[in-house]
């Protein structure tokens, strides 16, 4: 799951789960689990180490299980090494992979993110728009093939427009 804060990346993963019988990892949730909150940095360093735990996780998990999807979640995937390394660690696996990046306006992301912040509905203290903006400013397009899933639209329809992708 790659796209910008607020884009619904959380909301279209745990729907796909729920369809596919997939699984989740969410760096964020990973974060939080592994660091006391005086700990939390947000930073590249702290992302790339949580990113390798849930990599580490998801490897686990499809050795149990190689029919499993999974879904990875919580980090814009900004920067081409970030998509790298999960290519690779997908091939080390044997296992497919595809990127569903999603997208929307900037009006709705700012409405999502002030909502999730006033109702503390997520567990990343940093997320707001200026955060969104920050992210947005310095995103290296995605080169890879890519399903772009505009979640302006209904989740139901994003849902099966990103299935399709997954076939």
């Amino acid at each position: 799951m790659a796209g910008l804060p607020g884009t619904g990346k959380s909301t279209l993963a745990r729907a796909l789960a729920e369809r596919t019988s997939g699984r989740v990892l969410s760096k964020d949730e990973i974060r939080h689990a592994i660091f006391l909150p005086e700990e939390i940095e947000y930073s590249s360093r702290q992302d790339d180490f949580c990113v390798r735990v849930m990599l580490e996780t998801a490897g686990y998990l499809l050795m149990r299980d190689r029919g499993r999807v999974i879904f990875l979640d919580g980090r814009p995937f900004s920067r081409r090494y970030q998509i790298e390394n999960v290519i690779s660690a997908a091939a080390s696996l044997g296992q497919p992979w595809r990127i569903l990046e999603c997208v929307c306006s900037d009006a709705t992301a700012r409405r999502r993110l002030a909502a999730d912040a006033e109702g503390g509905a997520h567990v990343a203290g940093n997320r707001d728009y200026q955060l969104y903006l920050e992210v947005k400013s310095r995103f290296e397009a995605i080169t890879h093939p890519k399903t772009v899933i505009d979640t302006d639209a209904p989740i139901a329809g994003c849902t099966e427009e990103a299935l399709r992708a997954l076939c």
